[in-house]
């Protein structure tokens, strides 16, 4: 059976979602680190292929702009925002950018008054059609970007490249119907999640399963030697002292001092709020090798990006995360 052009394009997108966030996992597995390049480098496929689905769905131009006022949100977290100053100098960059901003804004407020009239109802719970629907859908994409952009800001998002990349998948995946879904739990709910914000959560979910793997590497490499060792043998796990500093981890084990005088090695439940600096971290272990510590507790610094890759291809086949749930539940 030939595939429609909703289809073709929904499926481009997966391919787009698996290469570029495979990529972007891989080199920040690698090196912490995703850079700003890879974004730029991504996010015309994704650009191109909303492109083709506003002219397979005929979109007029306040509905282009409002998708580019969207694009000129998220690009903030990349090029920055220029300030009045910097426009008023003359750099001829901060004034195309700030033109893109304010064509977009026309965009938006044209399209504001062109599809004013609509049941905002209808919208929420996607029964709503025509340009009017694809006009405002569009337009919540500036709701998606702010959330992950706020989160970002409050550190509930921790990593910039966790934010880039979820925005990113913002533009990729402006909604649902933009998706090939086999089984689609979110046409049996009222509201879904956006794909966006929904893809971090079947992320989170995987995190579920990080107590259990720990638990069973620590009872099979035998780091369980005491019932002190049970409140951390589910979040953290033991490495060598002499691995410590070129991995990627957190360091739980520090020397404290007994009230006799006596020092004696002290294992933290949680991370540090803020990462120590080379030189701490070599001070840390410089005493705990004097004190004749062979081998210490750690807490991986685990990638969110990693744990958002293996999810794609879940989220595409079944949907929102959150719709599922309530199905299962009876919601």
């Amino acid at each position: 059976m030939a595939l429609t052009t909703e289809e073709v394009l929904g499926w481009s997108r997966v391919g787009v979602l698996l290469i570029g966030m495979g990529w972007a996992a891989w080199m920040d597995h690698k090196d912490r680190r995703v850079s700003n390049s890879h974004w730029l480098v991504w996010v015309k496929p994704a650009i191109f292929l909303w492109c083709l689905e506003l002219l397979a769905r005929e979109a007029d131009w306040t509905i282009y702009l409002t998708a580019s006022a969207v694009i000129a949100y998220a690009s903030v977290a990349i090029i920055g925002r220029p300030t009045v100053k910097d426009v008023l100098s003359g750099n001829r960059v901060d004034v195309l950018v700030s033109l893109w901003y304010l064509v977009s804004l026309i965009g938006i407020v044209v399209g504001m008054s062109k599809y004013s009239d609509v049941n905002f109802i209808d919208i929420l719970l996607g029964e709503a059609t025509g340009m009017a629907a694809l006009y405002w859908t569009t337009l919540s994409g500036l709701v998606v970007i702010f959330v992950i952009d706020f989160g970002w800001r409050l550190r509930l998002i921790h990593g910039g490249a966790d934010a880039k990349a979820l925005m990113w998948v913002a533009i990729l995946i402006p909604n649902w119907s933009t998706m090939p879904l086999i089984y689609d739990y979110g046409s049996e709910v009222a509201l879904q999640l956006p794909p966006a914000i929904s893809l971090l959560m079947w992320g989170g979910l995987s995190f579920i399963l990080i107590p259990f793997i720990l638990m069973v590497k620590n009872i099979a490499q035998g780091n369980v030697k005491s019932i002190s060792d049970l409140r951390m043998f589910w979040h953290s796990t033991v490495m060598s002292l002499d691995r410590v500093q070129t991995s990627h981890v957190w360091l739980l084990t520090s020397m404290i001092q007994m009230p006799n005088g006596e020092f004696k090695p002290y294992h933290k439940t949680r991370a540090p709020r803020r990462t120590p600096s080379e030189e701490q971290l070599s001070q840390q272990i410089e005493e705990l090798r004097s004190n004749n510590i062979t081998e210490v507790w750690v807490s991986y610094k685990l990638p969110l990006l990693v744990f958002l890759f293996p999810v794609i291809l879940p989220m595409a086949l079944f949907g929102d995360i959150t719709a599922i749930i309530l199905k299962i539940v009876g919601l």
